[in-house]
């Protein structure tokens, strides 16, 4: 299954990276957005995933982001960042945090857990992926 991807990333070349590898793994890339605006308006024409750091172009909006991308478009999000401690209990709604620095291959883990979730069966996350509330690990 291929999915359609928002990447919200202030870097620009990490942000780069992300798509490049998105698209090799076989996903389309819909945008790229640095920050909370941005990005919302991206959604509206519809989004599968959305890999979100959690300090954006306007401040430190990540979090909140991504609960909004997952309640209001249904979208699989998963925190990526250098500051997974910023995320505390009580999130709803994204599935998990891969901290930065990634490799291919846990990113790679990453999507693919993210397509399995989306299509209900079972697949593992990466082991550096921290689930958080409401994301079930398939087993």
């Amino acid at each position: 299954m291929s999915l359609r991807a928002l990447i919200v990333e202030d870097e620009a070349l990490i942000a780069l990276d992300l798509a490049y590898s998105m698209e090799a793994m076989g996903h389309e890339v819909i945008a790229t957005a640095a920050d909370s605006v941005e990005a919302l308006a991206a959604a509206q024409d519809g989004v599968d995933l959305a890999l979100v750091d959690l300090n954006l172009r306007d401040g430190p909006t990540g979090p909140g982001l991504g609960e909004t991308l997952a309640r209001a478009y249904g979208a699989t999000v998963i925190y990526l960042t250098a500051n997974p401690q910023q995320i505390g209990p009580g999130v709803h709604g994204p599935v998990g945090i891969l901290p930065k620095p990634y490799t291919e291959k846990s990113l790679d883990q990453a999507l693919r857990f993210a397509v399995s979730l989306r299509e209900g069966r079972a697949a593992l996350p990466p082991t550096e992926m921290r689930l958080l509330a409401g994301a079930a690990p398939a087993i």
